[in-house]
């Protein structure tokens, strides 16, 4: 026993040409933790509303949209920022989320909406790819604030608690399915008609 314990020594701190393989080791863990410290620190710079509305097409076009409504200001003082409707704060979801929004990068660059004629010549897709997104994930970022379990339906309006008892409650519906417009101006409704809802981040 003693001697394996000598010769696992031996091998790491026998040099590598230059280093002994401790120190690389060593070395590597090092740049790891550098590496991991300097992506996080990115993902959170990229996570904050400032950084969602540092482009026009944002804050000219849904922001503005958001600031009239209960979820910007409130009696509460309680305010749900961008990254909270948007990006699940799950780290696994939130990666793939990051991943998927490589193509508004994209659009950003070669200018799919710098203009608000073209934000809203594209707003449908735009917001049928939010929809499909929350319906397929079951409203997952409005549940990390609103709990069906605590709902009170007896202070909600007779029509409120009977819609939640009747979809919510029982799973029919998500919360996307009814509050389309909660945050965000509805886009002509009319055109949803003749194109069918796009699956994918626009």
């Amino acid at each position: 026993m003693l001697r394996l314990i000598k010769r696992t020594w031996g091998i790491i701190l026998r040099p590598s040409v230059h280093y002994s393989l401790g120190f690389l080791t060593f070395g590597g863990f090092l740049m790891g933790i550098v590496f991991w410290g300097g992506f996080n620190t990115a993902l959170e710079v990229t996570n904050t509303e400032a950084f969602c509305t540092s482009c026009h097409e944002m804050s000219d076009n849904v922001f503005e949209e958001l600031k009239p409504t209960i979820h910007y200001s409130n009696r509460s003082g309680v305010r749900a920022t961008c990254p909270d409707c948007h990006v699940p704060h799950e780290w696994s979801s939130k990666i793939a989320r990051k991943m998927q929004a490589s193509k508004e990068v994209w659009g950003k660059i070669f200018g799919t909406i710098n203009t608000r004629e073209k934000f809203l010549n594209h707003r449908l897709s735009l917001a049928q790819n939010e929809w499909a997104r929350l319906e397929a994930n079951n409203s997952l970022e409005c549940r990390n604030c609103h709990s069906a379990e605590s709902m009170d339906i007896t202070r909600q309006s007779p029509r409120a608690a009977e819609a939640h008892e009747r979809f919510l409650f029982t799973g029919e519906k998500t919360c996307i399915s009814c509050h389309k417009g909660i945050a965000h101006e509805l886009p002509n409704m009319g055109q949803a008609l003749l194109s069918p809802p796009a699956v994918h981040g626009n």
